[in-house]
């Protein structure tokens, strides 16, 4: 009696020694009044605190606590761990309970226990401390167990039940002896299904139709037109893109923008065609995969490429691929399975059954994929390069039309070329090497071909000699390769590569010793990119090089440098010429592919400069000689200075200009490809990807259900497999994540983690009905949201009875309606669409909307925020360029993530910061102006009706009356203090949004400006209710 008195003392005062939680024995029902579940509120107690030391893998002193029969045994003390029916002479209780010597107290580390939790150890003891039957070891995780449709329980107060939701909820209530609250008044349901549904609040007129309408299913016509709106995708889409973790950069120290605002449209409109989710989850997952897979199906395997990207020069390009499928696997799991799988990656799972080789077996899955760009042209853009190709193909016959005409003036013009021609002799290399490993193959045509290591810049030297005497000139050629990156003549990934300083040393041939640098004073090339000198090859700057980029170049093509000498090399016995090429640009391994040296002792060696190399080798060969290429070559060439085509010459120019330019607008996006030959996947022996472990093949973790059998282990089959009805885990995960958007807490707390580490469900049959409801409704997203909200629970009034708040102050039984502040981008949005700023357009390409100086100096790429113009500065938060080292800043002043991983849930704080932002930001104190001349213009003459006006406009309830008389008070005193000071009323009438409209009085204005960003801050307008 002693020690069950202490313990309740220790309860009541809320200091148990094995506390840290703040709650108290208040928190729990009678033992008596509330059955216990083992596998559900039990064995994630046991095994997050006890299974460390006291399971099958580990018995200190002696004490297992798995296994029924080792319980009741006891360890190496010979007393019982626990005492069925007895919980206060059960050492389990005394000892977590702290209610024995401090060294006996458990766990000796780590967290202790909750109040919560000794109190359900206690309700289980004295229920007959049940283990599974027929069990040695502890029963399967309930998550892990494919759920059962319940029946919905039968309850005393039927008529407050409006779909079976209600019957769990109020089972549960009437088990706490509490009672669900009223149904919350129209204008306030209204408003909160408006901004669950939608994102935005109702306007006005929405707000009066509704409560007049007395017809019996007007909250259910309600319910259709929201889900039936635009607006329902782009609400619930800002959701998925936070799992998905969108952004519009790709991460990392420069972190570049990049192209994938096409999946973030294709998000929004799969949540507006209703995608079933099993759909939804296959065309994300494995898209491409798909037979004949459309252009949409592609971009939503985009899903997958918004891992963040590491461009940085030096970086290993195996361990960034590797770390982006980490990612997936990462990501994957969270999402539809609702586990920490992450925690596998370097050793199997501390509490989850998911071991270090399964992971891999995941990660398998992912490591077949390659990355591309998909176009995705316009309906007119696709019309209109249908036109030009037409127009081209028709123009190109005609200018390769061979005529005897033409043929004769070939011939002539020919022997004007060799005439003018300067003879280059091709140096024959005896020394080539790369500083940064590369290896070199010395072709017949006496031409360098890379190969192998690629470093981020690196630096050729070639050594050859030379009889030539007064050489005045040398030649670089840079030559395509079909081994070469997209058969160019780079090796950067594109094929592009930049060299950036071009060096020459000179000594006699019998004196290899006596080298000097050879002064360089031109240089030219056929072809230098925006039209740049090429002088930068001899100054060495790093920031210049040729060519630039591969936006400007056809690196698919033959070109040359030339470089004039100072003064001509003269050696009377031969030249030993040392050439080195340094490549040093920004592009990481922009390092060329495949070169060719040769000299020149005429007079003027860049003068002939303007032929193609191929063109002035192919001329030297005797035309009855030339092979078929060398014949294109010389024929292309001289249509191209024929004046005879002069006119279709400038046609065709015309069109492929316009081609360019047209392809240059075409949106592209980030897409998956499976690969035809499939990588190897190893373990990597603590996560480390150098430290290569044995071989594993595609899977999925044996304590789920098995793949498909006869089924290829892919991308495909595992997005199958996630969505199949056997999957005990996707339909809870999903319907978990829904359910915690609408009420603020998912049934299981944590939406992230249903395993053993995770939180106990709430309701864990209201879960599982809910799960096999979804799959029952074809994985409808709508179907469960008109489920949800149409539901007695959910229209309940938000308040709460100060007994209510002590009984349950989390609301997680639910015996009121959900009442918290909305995300980040809905505080922008209702600001926008209380001020009539808010464009209503859907979709297209990433907005900048205002945000102080200075944001992005920080950013090492160096780019700037260029403020949209137009509505695009007014679209709402979803379509804000999202920028991953460095969101948009009001945005992260209302929690907002980075987006660098995934993000299942986000915090919700309450800062002053967030009050800074709301009335200080240039963006809010424009929509307060904008509210101010909406409210002067639309609410009427009389200042009681525009302060209501203006109130509903924020708010959509009336004003009270003492809220009316505050609002009338604010703006009488304002409006004094205008008058007296008309530069101030100037200032905040018109700094943001420009001169005052015709009619509307300065100060007038600037006191209802006061007054409307005093609304637009009040919690009420940035809360749902």
């Amino acid at each position: 009696m002693r020690r069950r008195a202490l313990a309740v003392i220790f309860y009541m005062l809320g200091i148990c020694l094995a506390v840290d939680s703040a709650r108290g024995a208040s928190d729990l029902p009678p033992a008596a009044s509330i059955k216990v579940d083992f596998a559900h509120d039990i064995q994630p107690i046991l095994e997050k605190h006890c299974f460390d030391c006291h399971s099958a893998k580990k018995q200190k002193s002696g004490l297992r606590l798995d296994d029924k029969d080792s319980v009741l045994r006891g360890g190496d003390s010979g007393k019982p761990a626990l005492v069925a029916g007895k919980s206060r002479d059960s050492q389990l209780i005394l000892r977590v309970a702290g209610l024995v010597a401090q060294d006996e107290i458990m766990p000796p580390k780590g967290e202790r226990l909750t109040p919560t939790q000794i109190g359900l150890l206690e309700a289980w003891i004295d229920q007959g401390a049940s283990f599974p039957a027929n069990s040695t070891g502890p029963k399967k995780h309930w998550a892990y167990v494919k759920p059962k449709r319940p029946e919905p329980p039968k309850v005393k107060n039927s008529r407050w039940v409006r779909n079976p939701i209600d019957n769990f909820i109020l089972a549960r209530l009437q088990k706490e002896n509490l009672k669900p609250s009223a149904e919350a008044d129209r204008a306030t349901l209204i408003r909160r299904l408006s901004l669950d549904l939608t994102g935005l609040p109702p306007d006005i007129e929405e707000v009066d139709a509704f409560v007049a309408d007395k017809s019996k299913d007007a909250y259910e016509k309600l319910v259709e037109r929201l889900l039936a709106t635009p607006h329902y995708g782009e609400k619930w889409a800002r959701h998925w893109l936070d799992l998905a973790r969108y952004a519009d950069t790709t991460g990392y120290e420069r972190d570049p923008a990049r192209s994938m605002w096409l999946y973030r449209d294709w998000v929004i409109n799969a949540f507006n065609r209703d995608v079933p989710f099993d759909q939804f989850t296959i065309e994300q997952l494995a898209g491409d995969m798909l037979p004949n897979p459309t252009i949409e199906q592609q971009i939503a395997s985009g899903f997958h490429r918004n891992t963040m990207l590491n461009t940085e020069g030096g970086v290993d390009k195996e361990q960034a691929r590797v770390e982006t499928i980490v990612d997936r696997v990462n990501t994957t799991s969270t999402v539809w399975l609702g586990s920490t799988l992450a925690c596998a990656q370097c050793h199997t799972h501390k509490y989850d059954p998911f071991t270090l080789k399964e992971y891999y077996q995941l990660f398998a899955f992912f490591n077949n994929a390659d990355e591309p760009d998909l176009s995705v042209p316009t309906s007119r853009q696709t019309s209109r390069l249908k036109e030009i190709q037409t127009e081209t193909t028709r123009l190109d016959a005609e200018f390769k039309k061979e005529t005897p005409e033409l043929a004769a003036v070939q011939i002539v013009w020919e022997k004007r070329q060799l005439a003018e021609a300067i003879p280059w002799a091709t140096l024959d290399p005896t020394s080539f090497t790369s500083a940064g490993g590369a290896k070199f193959t010395k072709l017949e045509d006496k031409s360098l071909l890379a190969s192998g290591i690629n470093p981020s810049n690196d630096t050729y030297t070639v050594t050859a000699g030379t009889v030539l005497r007064n050489i005045t000139g040398l030649r670089l050629e840079i030559i395509p390769d079909a081994s070469l990156p997209d058969q160019s003549s780079g090796r950067r990934s594109n094929g592009s590569f930049v060299l950036n300083r071009f060096e020459v040393a000179a000594a006699p041939r019998d004196n290899s010793q006596a080298a000097q640098s050879i002064t360089l004073k031109t240089a030219i090339a056929d072809y230098t990119s925006e039209g740049r000198k090429l002088t930068t090859l001899l100054d060495g700057k790093a920031d210049a090089g040729w060519p630039t980029s591969a936006d400007h170049a056809d690196f698919k093509t033959e070109h040359a440098a030339y470089f004039e000498c100072e003064k001509p090399i003269n050696f009377t016995n031969g030249t030993l010429l040392t050439i080195t090429l340094r490549h040093a640009s920004k592009w990481p391994e922009a390092n060329i592919g495949r070169f060719r040296l040769a000299i020149t002792t005429n007079v003027n060696p860049t003068a002939a400069s303007k032929l193609p190399v191929a063109v002035l080798n192919a001329l030297t060969v005797a035309p009855d000689q030339r092979n078929e290429k060398q014949k294109a070559e010389v024929l292309s060439r001289f249509r191209v200075d024929a004046p005879e085509l002069k006119v279709i010459r400038q046609q065709l120019a015309d069109l492929r200009k316009e081609e360019t330019e047209l392809k240059k607008q075409i949106p592209t996006t980030l897409v998956m490809k499976e690969r035809e030959a499939p990588r190897e996947t190893h373990i990597f022996m603590r996560g480390n990807f150098l430290n290569v472990g044995d071989r594993v093949y595609a899977n999925v973790p044996a304590a789920l259900p098995s793949l498909p059998a006869n089924q290829p282990t892919n991308r495909l089959t595992l997005a199958h497999w996630l969505i199949s009805p056997e999957n005990p885990l996707t339909a809870r995960v999903t319907v978990n994540r829904i359910w915690e958007q609408y009420f603020g807490h998912g049934i299981v707390e944590t939406v992230e983690d249903f395993g053993s580490q995770g939180e106990a469900p709430t309701h864990p049959e209201l879960l599982d009905w809910l799960a096999t409801e979804f799959i029952r409704q074809g994985w409808s997203m709508k179907a469960m949201h008109r489920l949800i909200v149409t539901s007695a629970a959910y229209r309940q009034v938000s308040k709460a009875s100060p007994e209510l708040l002590e009984r349950d102050p989390y609301n997680r039984l639910l015996a009121r309606g959900p009442r918290f502040r909305v995300p980040a981008e809905g505080v922008r949005d209702i600001t926008l669409k209380a001020s009539g700023l808010l464009s209503s357009k859907i979709g297209g390409p990433s907005v900048f909307p205002y945000q102080p100086d200075g944001i992005w100096t920080q950013i090492y790429s160096g780019d700037k925020w260029e403020t949209s113009k137009g509505e695009d500065k007014y679209r709402r938060g979803l379509y804000t360029f999202w920028r991953r080292t460095s969101p948009y800043p009001a945005f992260m002043s209302f929690d907002a993530p980075s987006r660098e991983l995934i993000c299942t849930r986000r915090p919700r704080s309450n800062t002053p910061l967030q009050a800074l932002d709301t009335m200080n930001d240039p963006a809010y104190v424009e929509a307060a102006q904008a509210l101010a001349r909406r409210v002067l213009k639309e609410g009427g003459a009389d200042n009681s009706k525009r302060a209501v006006y203006a109130f509903r406009l924020c708010i959509s309830r009336r004003p009270q009356d003492g809220e009316l008389k505050r609002i009338l008070a604010l703006y009488e005193q304002e409006l004094t203090r205008f008058k007296n000071d008309h530069a101030a009323a100037e200032k905040m009438a018109t700094s943001e949004l420009g001169k005052a409209p015709e009619g509307l009085g300065v100060d007038e204005l600037a006191a209802w400006t006061v007054v409307a960003n005093v609304l637009l801050n009040l919690d009420e307008t940035i809360t749902k209710g």
